[in-house]
């Protein structure tokens, strides 16, 4: 069997946000080369001159504007294959976009999926980017689930704002919505009566274009040196470790949404090394 027969990409329909920088834009071109016809999403036009691949079609959203992601999932194609989302944002050092985190790197998701799950095909696969961050998601299980059973965007919202002091992590509490989601609504009709997958892999330190916001986020002064010294001690100096390549983590990606994994759903991955494994065995 040649690799393109064992991924199943050869001539389907895929759609990637986050496609035109790091792990997204790796598993973007991964795709490509299997076959498949790629989509992308991105928040600003005419971006495809920065890509060494083909592309199929750009589409334009900022997945923390409601009415951006209304107006994609109307353009998105009538068939979809397999979903890929892959965008998110850092929290700033200042926590002054705590909110924007929350609609870009969850709630932006949920609406999206609730919007065009019709659109994916039977037995298709919805894959996302998450985070080691999202860890310990089980302790903010109750919250994350009142986001997610929010009838509307609105309503989110509404929760959001009602909450400061529970999303006050920011990008922990989001990629922990991700988290919960996945475990939560893989057997939930609009998933299981179809068949389709949903899957998740949680990142452990990429060196991506978000590593200095990262950096600047986590340094109390805002300082980006101090930040990565900051996330390094915690995060790789126990193991002697390394940042990751954006392939090592957009490419299992890809793999996941192929028909090699076709038996797989509401999984959350961990590719940190380790590390999560580390701080579960010390927890217990």
């Amino acid at each position: 069997m040649d690799l393109n027969t064992l991924f199943g990409y050869e001539g389907k329909t895929v759609v990637v946000s986050g496609a035109y920088s790091g792990m997204g834009r790796a598993a973007a071109k991964l795709l490509s080369e299997l076959g498949a016809e790629v989509y992308t999403i991105c928040r600003r036009n005419g971006r495809h001159s920065e890509l060494d691949f083909p592309v199929a079609g750009e589409f334009y959203a900022d997945f923390g504007v409601k009415e951006d992601i209304d107006k994609l999932a109307e353009e998105l194609p009538a068939r979809i294959d397999a979903l890929f989302l892959c965008h998110g944002i850092a929290l700033n050092s200042d926590g002054s976009n705590t909110l924007d985190v929350q609609k870009v790197n969850f709630l932006g998701h949920k609406y999206l999926l609730e919007k065009v799950i019709d659109k994916v095909v039977d037995s298709g696969s919805v894959s996302i980017i998450g985070s080691a961050g999202g860890f310990d998601w089980e302790t903010s299980f109750e919250n994350c689930m009142e986001v997610i059973e929010a009838e509307t965007y609105e309503d989110a919202l509404e929760w959001y704002e009602a909450h400061p002091a529970e999303i006050a992590s920011g990008y922990v509490f989001s990629k922990q919505c991700l988290n919960t989601y996945v475990r939560a609504m893989c057997h939930e009709p609009m998933y299981i009566d179809r068949k389709i997958r949903l899957n998740l892999i949680a990142p452990g330190n990429t060196d991506t274009g978000l590593k200095e916001d990262f950096g600047a986020g986590t340094s109390p002064s805002g300082n980006v040196e101090e930040g990565l010294e900051i996330i390094e001690s915690l995060f790789l100096d126990s193991w002697d470790g390394y940042w990751a390549s954006p392939e090592q983590m957009g490419w299992p990606l890809a793999a996941i949404g192929s028909k090699m994994f076709n038996y797989m759903s509401g999984q959350i991955i961990y590719l940190d090394y380790g590390v999560s494994a580390t701080w579960q065995v010390d927890s217990l």
